[in-house]
């Protein structure tokens, strides 16, 4: 899901501060941000890097035999997929918060865009699946009798296939701006590369129509709607168990192997407390976006090139910072929420459990 479209404002990343002082509003506070941002972003990246590293090893070791491991596993590839591509442009970042006058030795768009756009098909790919997750998990908690047997490995498999042709073909009309041309410098008659753009306007508009404004919303209701129907079924099967419990002897409760009224197992019930919290990662990591898409909708003024472009500028830097934390701490909620992770993840790494 796009955060900031960076190849409607070349401005940003190629004009010094010096130049384009005292001529818009919010220029400085734009800096600052970048300022504070660069720094944690850099961290988060890296983290992330790593904790996407271990994930899908942990997975992979324990072994994708369900729905639920592979879109995790799924899950884990598509965010280590985008924090390695959108890597490029947090380096422009750090370089105009940290050196602003560096001139680089190539066309500056290029490390500024070049990935930008494949980084965040990448991660339209991990709201998708993210959505998936609560989805399926809804149907499977909502009617057990009915979808329990539908969400097979294969067709989870063949559904992932189908989500990352979706997910580009969503994205074709930015996937094809950007090219790499060639151009001679008068002064030196030396020949270097820089970025060239291919029906930038229209194709951008496009991208606005579809993932601006249908798919954001479809998700974001989407998800919010799983998320609170899940959240019902756990307070639900809590109280049931709650009472179940107080009414029998603890020596004649098997919490761990029983179902409660409701179906849902002590496993059924982590793995419903670890999609809701992927899912409430993602929701409220895009919500200061959808705040920024749609404000940017309703104000022509708050958009690239306008009169309030450095505000615009500064919301996105948090959109973007949001970005990379959302693809990086869900191995938090694995550890935290997922014996079955928990244990592989300590078997891997040696961790005895004896202290």
């Amino acid at each position: 899901m796009e955060v900031f479209n960076l190849t409607n404002a070349p401005v940003l990343i190629s004009t010094p501060k010096p130049q384009v002082a005292n001529t818009s509003p919010y220029l400085d506070e734009f800096f600052m941000t970048i300022k504070v941002l660069s720094p944690i972003s850099v961290g988060t990246i890296l983290f992330g890097l790593l904790a996407n590293t271990v994930n899908i090893v942990v997975f992979l070791k324990a072994g994708a035999k369900d729905n639920v491991t592979i879109l995790l596993l799924s899950l884990a590839v598509s965010d280590l997929v985008f924090l390695i591509l959108i890597t490029p442009t947090t380096c422009r970042y750090v370089i105009l918060a940290l050196a602003s006058s560096y001139r680089l030795p190539f066309d500056p768009p290029i490390l500024s865009f070049l990935f930008y756009w494949p980084a965040f098909t990448a991660y339209d790919l991990s709201a998708y699946i993210s959505v998936s997750l609560g989805v399926m998990r809804c149907a499977c908690v909502a009617m057990p009798l009915k979808f329990k047997f539908v969400f097979t490995k294969s067709r989870t498999i063949k559904w992932v296939m189908f989500l990352v042709i979706l997910a580009v073909s969503l994205r074709i009309p930015v996937l094809t701006i950007h090219r790499i041309s060639w151009k001679i410098d008068s002064a030196t008659n030396i020949s270097s590369p820089y970025l060239k753009y291919v029906n930038r306007e229209s194709m951008s508009h496009v991208n606005d129509i579809l993932n601006r404004g249908i798919i954001i919303y479809i998700n974001y209701v989407t998800m919010v709607t799983c998320v609170c129907l899940l959240t019902f079924k756990l307070y639900q099967a809590a109280q049931i168990r709650r009472s179940c419990t107080s009414q029998l002897p603890e020596s004649s409760v098997d919490s761990s192997a029983k179902p409660d009224d409701q179906g849902l197992s002590s496993k059924d019930l982590q793995v419903v407390k670890s999609v809701v919290l992927v899912c409430t990662i993602f929701i409220l990591s895009q919500l200061m976006f959808l705040v920024t898409s749609t404000v940017r909708l309703m104000s022509p003024e708050f958009d690239s090139f306008a009169d309030l472009f450095f505000l615009f500028g500064i919301f996105s830097q948090v959109n973007l910072a949001c970005s990379y934390l959302n693809a990086s701490i869900n191995i938090f909620v694995y550890y935290n929420c997922n014996t079955m992770f928990r244990s592989v993840f300590r078997s891997v790494f040696s961790i005895n459990k004896k202290r």
